[in-house]
């Protein structure tokens, strides 16, 4: 059987040239190498080089094994430090789910941070809609779930990465954007836009209007900026969190109000399985997150 080992030599012996800088560059003595070619030479039943006066000649077989040499070496030594990133999390491929239709704005900018710094990841987005996000976490089909509800779970933990508060966005000129902050019953006669998820599941309806009774009209949109956009021309009024909110307050007549006098607080949290913790890719999507608000 033909072992690395061998195909060192072949390649030090092409590279070298003499028997003595070829052991000097595997860092062996001249006799000891002369010995692994003797075994070798045995072993294969075939002369792999020739004496060409104080130079060594390759054989068409020492040939042969010099190409395989050179194919072989490199993709080796690129698979030893591949597999080496994987041991220390500095490669692979990080697959995501989200559980929030605003931070997809919030991860593109965040990955952009992560790729540049971990330049052996990949990474590969899990749509929501495809399965709950924490059935996907404990079948393992996402290694990370960003998500703004912690549930408790057996096998996960969530490490939070920033704070935030919902707020309601209004055109610049509708009557509601001179309140500093609106009670639920404001709500009652809006047009509420929407992400195209069940009302159960947004905290504007479970923490906010379904506790006060409220049940205004509702319309659900894919398309964030769009929706914005209506907000914008007064065809309709939505909840954002604030540091997206803020965003559009910038460049589009709208306004943010705080939801409730004490506001509606929130916090983004990574959910990822008990049994990664230590994984260094995880943990360091983690610690941008925290960085990133």
């Amino acid at each position: 059987m033909i072992e690395r080992a061998h195909l060192r030599i072949i390649h030090a012996l092409a590279e070298n040239g003499s028997l003595t800088a070829a052991a000097n560059a595997l860092f062996l003595t001249q006799s000891a190498l002369s010995h692994q070619i003797r075994y070798l030479e045995q072993k294969l039943e075939v002369s792999l080089w020739q004496r060409d006066g104080r130079k060594l000649r390759l054989t068409q077989a020492g040939e042969l094994m010099l190409q395989v040499a050179q194919q072989v070496l490199p993709v080796l030594e690129q698979t030893e430090q591949t597999l080496q990133a994987y041991a220390e999390g500095r490669a692979g491929i990080l697959r995501l789910g989200v559980e929030c239709h605003p931070c997809y704005e919030w991860l593109k900018k965040i990955l952009a941070v992560y790729l540049r710094e971990m330049p052996q990841m990949d990474v590969d987005i899990v749509h929501q809609f495809q399965f709950s996000g924490m059935e996907g976490l404990l079948n393992h089909h996402i290694d990370l779930l960003v998500t703004p509800d912690a549930v408790k779970q057996l096998g996960v933990i969530y490490q939070p990465m920033f704070d935030y508060e919902l707020v309601l966005l209004v055109a610049a000129d509708h009557p509601l954007s001179k309140k500093t902050y609106i009670d639920a019953v404001a709500l009652q006669h809006e047009l509420l836009l929407t992400f195209p998820v069940a009302h159960e599941r947004l905290d504007v309806f479970t923490q906010f209007l379904m506790p006060a009774g409220i049940h205004p009209r509702t319309k659900a949109m894919q398309s964030m900026d769009i929706m914005v956009q209506m907000v914008a021309l007064q065809r309709g009024v939505t909840v954002l969190p604030n540091w997206l909110a803020m965003e559009f307050c910038q460049s589009l007549p709208v306004k943010a109000i705080r939801l409730g006098q004490n506001g509606l607080a929130k916090t983004l949290f990574a959910a990822i399985r008990e049994t990664d913790q230590a994984v260094g890719y995880l943990q360091k999507f983690i610690f941008l997150g925290k960085q990133s608000n």
